[in-house]
């Protein structure tokens, strides 16, 4: 199918990632992308491939998933909505479709990627309405040690330290524009930290660790010494379990988003192949 057999659509997805095995379409596991790209096939008779801003691993939620999609042009962006919702699972909300760039790629044209944690410190975070969105803790944090911690986030920094896994062609550095804790009510409190790119499970990393120093279980001051590096003994907490996390919002350039525009397809200053699956 040529450029001119078809139009380019972005999706803006919402999905409880509590049954699927992460974004990325497997063989043998259920997955978000596999999910649509099945609805597509059923809507129009043909595999069709589904491009994500990136990979949410297993268990992780969105709120603001973006996604793109080449289809016929006699299918408008309010038809595709419509049906795209009445054939997707209850998982799966699309809150929004668009006509976009042909040169548009979610993925490598983000500048920007926000992620919201939630930590459940009261007992109803346990409730089986909640639990699967949060990580129940039931536990009291000291809500002064998490609000000091998030303030040393923001910058450029190393995030070697708090990733499972690293690319060395892309480094280590991530530049985090804002961080920090907010009541979550009347459940606990929330974290939420916008950056450039992500490291692997970086997020889940940075709340294990902070909620370990507001519980007493480690020095306040380690947040600081593994971003500095200068310990190499010196190691993280465990990782914050996944169903707390959610993918809230990715940003664009508005010309590249923009279907008049012929802007070429490369990738901008905000390439972002490094992430934290998403995370």
């Amino acid at each position: 199918m040529n450029s001119g057999d078809r139009i380019r659509l972005q999706l803006t997805l919402q999905y409880d990632g509590s049954g699927f095995h992460g974004w990325q379409v497997q063989k043998r596991e259920r997955t978000v992308q596999g999910e649509i790209e099945a609805a597509i096939e059923r809507l129009m008779g043909s595999r069709r491939p589904v491009i994500g801003s990136g990979r949410t691993d297993a268990g992780v939620h969105a709120e603001g998933q973006v996604a793109i999609v080449d289809v016929p042009p006699r299918w408008s962006a309010p038809e595709l909505h419509r049906a795209l919702n009445a054939v997707l699972s209850r998982e799966i909300w699309v809150t929004d479709v668009r006509r976009v760039n042909a040169g548009f790629n979610p993925r490598l044209h983000a500048v920007a990627r926000t992620y919201t944690y939630r930590l459940g410190t009261a007992p109803e975070s346990r409730s089986p309405f909640n639990h699967g969105l949060c990580w129940a803790l039931c536990e009291p944090v000291d809500r002064a040690v998490l609000d000091q911690a998030a303030t040393e986030l923001p910058g450029d920094h190393s995030f070697r330290a708090f990733a499972k896994a690293g690319q060395p062609h892309r480094g280590d550095r991530c530049i985090v524009h804002a961080a920090a804790w907010q009541p979550w009510d009347p459940l606990g409190v929330a974290f939420t930290i916008t950056a450039n790119r992500y490291l692997h499970h970086m997020v889940r990393y940075l709340v294990g660790t902070m909620v370990d120093m507001a519980l007493g279980r480690r020095p306040v001051g380690d947040l600081g010494r593994l971003l500095a590096g200068t310990d190499p003994k010196l190691v993280t907490s465990s990782p914050a379990p996944s169903q707390g996390l959610f993918l809230t919002r990715v940003e664009y350039p508005d010309e590249v988003l923009d279907p008049t525009s012929t802007r070429p397809a490369g990738a901008t200053r905000g390439d972002t192949t490094a992430h934290e699956d998403l995370p």
